[in-house]
């Protein structure tokens, strides 16, 4: 069986789901007919932060509307997907996650997998980021995962490209120079392979903090990075910005051993 890739989407603000115009939700709608079909899912959060890593285990995970003060029927959606405790279990056998038997799916989970699988009919584990680890730590820790994709399990990362909501704009003006210059670098990273500088993203972009006041959004994509292995390569799948502060880039991972 060829191997899935790994995926790293940007989820953007809760409303995606709810935005017509918005060319991320219009890209993500398209992006599980392009993909196949997975045995499972296993969704790599930015909203789920801990010390140490932790899988759920949940077998019919609740909806987490994990954010406030948006549009009344945004909190009247549910992504009713079964939980995949199977899943959680080899996760936890591969990393030493702990298992966490009642955590739901947050936003970063369900928001992109609404648009990706509507019908809510794949099995989804949540994986957790951890904000005070490296991102050569969540290298690693994708790396730990690799297996999973020749099991037909998609590693999705969900988080932001860029991610700074000190500059949300309401709407799509302009987008700052750090904004672009940050996304650019991390364009020219992944497509050359240089995973040593998305491992110390931090001082190989000058615009990193800028683009990130906190890492959380950031750390999904390392993880699926590292789950396409050595030799990781990348396609990027969709680019572009809403909201002035929110990079919406996606990109695929795969390496020369995962067949066609």
């Amino acid at each position: 069986m060829p191997a899935f890739p790994s995926v790293f989407v940007s989820h953007g603000a809760p409303t995606l789901t709810m935005e017509r115009t918005s060319a991320a939700r219009a890209f993500l709608a398209t992006l599980g007919t392009r993909l196949g079909r997975p045995s499972a899912v296993l969704a790599v959060s930015a909203h789920w932060n801990t010390r140490q890593p932790a899988v759920s285990g949940a077998v019919a995970p609740e909806t987490v509307h994990d954010f406030h003060g948006f549009p009344e029927e945004l909190y009247r959606l549910r992504y009713p997907a079964s939980g995949a405790p199977a899943l959680a279990d080899r996760v936890a056998a591969l990393t030493g996650a702990v298992i966490d038997p009642t955590q739901g799916l947050d936003h970063g989970a369900w928001v992109p997998l609404m648009l990706m699988y509507p019908e809510a009919d794949i099995p989804v584990a949540q994986f957790a980021v951890q904000p005070r680890r490296s991102a050569a730590d969540h290298i690693a820790l994708g790396r730990q995962l690799e297996s999973l994709r020749r099991e037909g399990v998609l590693v999705l990362g969900s988080g932001g490209a860029v991610h700074n909501l000190r500059e949300f704009v309401h709407g799509n003006g302009g987008t700052a120079r750090w904004a672009t210059g940050f996304a650019d670098w991390l364009d020219a990273a992944l497509t050359a392979g240089d995973t040593d500088a998305v491992a110390d993203w931090l001082t190989s972009s000058a615009d990193a903090r800028h683009a990130h006041p906190t890492d959380e959004h950031f750390l999904p994509l390392p993880v699926a990075l590292g789950a396409a292995g050595e030799g990781a390569r990348a396609e990027r799948l969709h680019a572009g910005f809403e909201h002035g502060s929110l990079g919406m880039q996606a990109y695929a991972f795969s390496n020369a051993a995962d067949g066609a």
